[in-house]
């Protein structure tokens, strides 16, 4: 274990929250260490999604590049940092996957060559524990809600794919998603 003091979860938060706003003022260095802080999320989400390392790697370029260009715009506290460079990173990963007409799947040798970091012992009781809170949270919502947001962010699958599996219109599976999302980020916030 290293002699320096463990960063608490809401310090990494305001850390990532001002480099994102440093970022939109064009600051290369604060860029750095956004993309340092954020960069290992963004590229599980994007690998995710698009199947294929390779794939992962494009995508996770132009994510940068427009976090770079639309970081101005992000609100502080309007949403956290992680959730809004998380968006970015998914709807890249998304517009890459309809690009393609279909889906990819990540075979066994490309699994291989995925580095191995070996996080800290403190850092999988910190991810442990919000992942805990996430889901008690996502099982306060209604059935429809639940499955939809957990087909659509841990699945990857976009809001048409939602509608034609599940057998509604478009709008009803946005609307669904979207007060699912709130309540979401409702009980996330009440347990801070």
């Amino acid at each position: 274990m290293s002699g320096a003091p463990r960063r608490s979860n809401q310090q990494d938060r305001v850390a990532l929250e001002a480099a994102l706003v440093e970022t939109g003022r064009e600051d290369h260095g604060a860029f750095r260490t956004l993309y340092r802080l954020s960069s290992a999320k963004l590229f599980g989400i994007c690998l995710r999604i698009c199947g294929s390392r390779a794939a992962a790697e494009d995508v996770m370029s132009e994510t940068y590049m427009t976090i770079w260009r639309r970081a101005g715009a992000y609100e502080p506290g309007r949403v956290s940092p992680v959730t809004w460079l998380a968006t970015v990173a998914r709807n890249k990963a998304i517009d890459w996957k309809r690009k393609q007409g279909r889906r990819q799947r990540t075979g066994v040798e490309e699994i291989a060559d995925l580095p191995d970091e070996n996080p800290a012992a403190d850092d999988l009781i910190l991810a442990d524990e919000q992942s805990a809170r996430l889901h008690l949270c996502l099982d306060k919502l209604g059935e429809d809600q639940r499955k939809a947001i957990r087909t659509a962010f841990f699945n990857g699958l976009t809001y048409s794919e939602l509608a034609e599996k599940e057998g509604v219109a478009l709008g009803t599976m946005k609307s669904r998603v979207r007060r699912g999302l709130m309540a979401l980020k409702d009980c996330l916030n009440d347990d801070e």
